[in-house]
C-alpha cells in the first residue's frame, strides 16, 4: 500500500475533522500510526528505523525538516515489528492451553439447538474428542481438543460469529 503527499494530507484533514484519536495503517513495507493531541517532537532510533514527526496547528502534514512546536496530528512511520507472543488476562494460569478457531465462521457448542453442548466448563475431555462445531460457508466442521485436561473456560457464546485463530476455550492439561 503507498501513500502519496496528497492522500497522507487528504488522509490527516479528514482525521482532524471527526473524533479519531488514533489510526493505525499497517502492510508488509510500513506502519502509520497517527494520533491527535499528542505533543512529540522528531526523533529517530539508533537503528534510524523509526521516525516521529508532529503536525503543527492548522496544517495536515509536515515538511521534512521543519522544527513543530504545537500538538496536533502526530505521523509516526516505523517498521512493522516482530510479532509477540499474546499475553493471557490476569487471572489466566499459563499453563492452560487454548483451543483456538482455525476459520472464521459461527460458533455452536452443540450439535443441534435441541441437543446438550459437547463440553461444560469444569468437565474432563480428552484429545481427538469434539468441543463445539464451527459452521463455515453452510459446512458444519468438527472442532476438536488436541489436548487432554479440564475444560477452564469457554470464551465464545453459542451463536456468536468468529474470527481466525480466535480463542474459544482454556483447558488445564493434565
Amino acid at each position: 500500500m503507498a501513500l502519496d503527499i496528497n492522500q497522507l494530507r487528504d488522509l490527516l484533514a479528514a482525521i482532524a475533522e471527526t473524533d479519531i484519536t488514533e489510526l493505525t495503517l499497517k502492510s508488509d513495507d510500513f506502519e502509520l500510526t497517527v494520533r491527535k493531541g499528542v505533543s512529540i517532537t522528531p526523533t529517530s532510533d539508533s537503528g534510524g528505523a523509526s521516525t516521529t514527526y508532529q503536525a503543527p496547528t492548522g496544517s495536515v502534514a509536515v515538511p521534512i525538516g521543519s522544527t513543530p512546536t504545537t500538538s496536533t496530528p502526530v505521523l509516526e512511520v516505523a517498521p512493522t515489528p516482530e510479532p509477540t507472543p499474546p499475553v493471557p488476562p490476569p487471572g489466566v494460569d499459563q499453563k492452560w492451553e487454548e483451543i483456538k478457531s482455525p476459520m472464521v465462521g459461527t460458533f455452536y457448542r452443540s450439535p443441534a439447538p435441541d441437543e446438550d453442548p459437547f463440553v461444560e466448563v469444569g468437565e474432563r475431555i480428552s484429545a481427538g474428542q469434539t468441543v463445539c462445531i464451527i459452521e463455515a460457508m453452510k459446512l458444519m466442521n468438527e472442532i476438536e481438543a488436541e489436548v487432554t485436561g479440564q475444560v477452564m473456560e469457554i470464551l465464545v457464546t453459542n451463536g456468536e460469529p468468529i474470527e481466525y485463530g480466535q480463542a474459544l476455550m482454556r483447558i488445564k492439561p493434565d
